[in-house]
């Protein structure tokens, strides 16, 4: 038995902001211990705040992105990483004029009941 898994075709998340994710690894494929997806997030994207239960790492690929943890903005680019751990109240947007491409890895796996989405 081979001990290693090929991922040819992601999960399309479906979603109505303009945002692509692609979910490589997670709850799609009955991981529900990690989450990796590629993302691409459109100019003036944001969403709702959250106070996930799950570790977030985030690795961006071209453009920006903006985060606000706990009431600090952070704005990282190319090249640059984050870990927001669980628990923290953040909300992510891109209010940059070009699209932001990243990886986001999630421990354990996203899923709607852990991302503690507020309303509005």
């Amino acid at each position: 038995m081979k001990k290693y898994k090929i991922q040819k075709s992601p999960f399309v998340v479906p979603t109505t902001d303009g945002k692509l994710i692609e979910e490589h690894w997670g709850n799609s494929t009955q991981n529900s211990n990690i989450s990796i997806a590629h993302m691409v997030a459109p100019p003036n994207w944001s969403e709702p705040h959250q106070t996930p239960q799950f570790d977030e790492f985030t690795i961006i690929i071209s453009g920006k992105k903006q985060f606000e943890i706990d009431g600090e903005i952070v704005v990282l680019e190319k090249g640059q990483s984050i870990l927001v751990e669980k628990g923290a109240r953040v909300r992510y947007s891109n209010p940059f004029s070009e699209n932001c491409e990243y990886v986001a890895i999630c421990l354990p796996a996203f899923s709607m009941d852990l991302v503690n989405r507020e309303e509005g």
